[in-house]
């Protein structure tokens, strides 16, 4: 991996002064290939030849070329030389480059740019016309919101870019390239505040970026696993959005992004725990409906994590603590069932997981019914047989419905993985394992960071300012301050100049 611009000691062939000797060496390095097309021209006795990868190139740009070039055709002779002469007008249209190696001519072939040689010139350029067949701008399929822009990323990092430029217009906004993958080389941006972020966090996501080795980054999730502090934590070490309103957000409170090419999510770093039940919706709405609905996602990450391991707890362990009623309700619906509760909420837990990676992978239309009927079907024969009982079928349904409220996926998933390792404590020692879990799980949050940032912040260590904000939203007005364990530069908004 290369930083985009940086020069290194580079030992590959020069091109040659024969045009047909480049062409073949072109040829021979790319072998067989039917999307190579190659445009041959002549002027003022010099052949030339216009290299491209079709269906790469954007069409618009690449006519632009050929009429830059029918012009120099027919456009009386210069003091300078023809190469120099195409490198001005063409430079005038597009973004251009020199270049002299044969290595580039192939890397810059297969970014989507068009290569133009000259006989007897050991020399080429480059012109970007990266485009080809581009997904529109759609609404987010994962993060939707009632209230707040209607727009997602797509896969191409300079659309991706322009939102970001649309909702910060800053000239502190920083953007940094990066040239990731040894075989599938793709280009990686690096956003970020100059003068909010703190340098380290910039320096240190910098210097991850820039070891990162591997073949190809197909996906963001490749980059984010390449350079995460913990790779055994379930814990995700980033936060990943569709939505450029979410990053926007996250930049003006000191953080940074990283957005790859060719996929339709971006990357935001440090954050901690808490940031996880967080939404950009909290700040659309009025502070008391944000308030709310933040309280009612940290509740529910209590539901999803112990309401089963409780269960199981109390009915196996500690039926002395469940008053005498609903003793008396829950061994009535019970009775019949030939498992534990352990069990019982096992199985019934891997069958929701089924039905929810079943409704996923189906196709859209019948996902949602499979999910749905597969779950009544399922949960009523199961108590018709005796199998589980109706209490074990209610908790594990409210449990499921928890963990869709979590705005952040793969938190969710991380939720869902830790349900069952409370499953196993309770089942084993009742309250007493699901505290020791509990203690272990602390003490793993405690001491995981995120870009060095600490995971626990502002709980632990303590930040008493940012705790106005753990879980609830306040007015507007309020928030003055930045985060303070991000320690950004800039620590106050700016006011308003009179």
């Amino acid at each position: 991996m290369k930083k985009e611009g940086n020069s290194q000691i580079d030992h590959s062939p020069l091109l040659s002064n024969s045009l047909s000797s480049n062409l073949e060496g072109i040829q021979t390095t790319l072998g067989p290939t039917p999307d190579l097309k190659m445009l041959q021209y002549e002027i003022r006795n010099t052949p030339l030849t216009i290299l491209y990868m079709a269906n790469l190139v954007d069409s618009d740009k690449l006519q632009n070329i050929l009429k830059s070039i029918k012009y120099i055709k027919y456009a009386p002779p210069v003091d300078s030389s023809l190469f120099e002469q195409m490198y001005s007008d063409i430079y005038l249209t597009a973004q251009t480059a020199k270049i002299s190696k044969t290595k580039d001519v192939i890397n810059h072939l297969l970014s989507g740019k068009t290569i133009i040689l000259l006989d007897s010139i050991n020399e080429g350029f480059s012109v970007d016309t990266y485009g080809g067949k581009v997904r529109a701008i759609e609404e987010p399929q994962t993060e939707s919101l009632i209230r707040g822009p209607k727009v997602s990323f797509t896969e191409e990092i300079g659309v991706n870019i322009a939102m970001i430029r649309k909702q910060i217009t800053d000239e502190n906004l920083k953007i940094e390239t990066f040239v990731i993958g040894e075989r599938g080389k793709k280009k990686v941006a690096l956003l970020y505040i100059g003068d909010v972020i703190n340098p380290a966090i910039v320096e240190e996501a910098r210097h991850r970026l820039q070891h990162i080795s591997i073949d190809a980054p197909i996906d963001s999730g490749i980059i984010e696993q390449s350079i995460e502090d913990n790779f055994m934590s379930p814990f995700p070490q980033f936060i990943s959005t569709e939505r450029p309103d979410k990053v926007a957000l996250s930049l003006l409170q000191g953080r940074l992004a990283i957005i790859p090419d060719q996929t339709a999510n971006a990357l935001i770093a440090p954050i901690s725990i808490l940031d996880t039940v967080q939404s950009p919706e909290d700040y659309y709405e009025r502070w008391h409906i944000g308030s709310l609905l933040r309280m009612l996602r940290a509740f529910a990450v209590f539901i999803s994590l112990f309401l089963p391991s409780f269960y199981i707890a109390l009915v196996s362990f500690h039926q002395g603590l469940i008053p005498s009623r609903l003793a008396f309700s829950i061994a009535a619906s019970r009775e019949g069932v030939p498992f534990p509760a352990f069990v019982e909420a096992l199985m019934m837990a891997i069958t929701m997981e089924l039905l929810r990676e079943a409704g996923l992978r189906l196709p859209k239309p019948i996902g949602q019914t499979i999910g749905i009927v597969g779950g009544i079907v399922i949960g009523e024969a199961a108590v018709q047989a005796g199998i589980v009982s109706t209490v074990m079928v209610i908790v594990i349904a409210i449990t499921a419905i928890a963990s869709f409220t979590l705005p952040v996926y793969s938190m969710g998933v991380t939720y869902r993985i830790l349900l069952f390792s409370f499953i196993f404590a309770a089942g084993m020692m009742g309250l007493y394992g699901i505290s020791l879990a509990f203690i272990v799980l602390v003490i793993h949050v405690v001491n995981l960071t995120s870009l060095g940032i600490p995971y626990a912040a502002p709980l632990a260590p303590i930040f008493i300012n940012d705790w106005k904000e753990l879980f609830l939203r306040l007015p507007i007005s309020f928030i003055k301050k930045k985060p303070v364990f991000l320690d950004t530069v800039d620590e106050v908004r700016p006011e308003k100049e009179e």
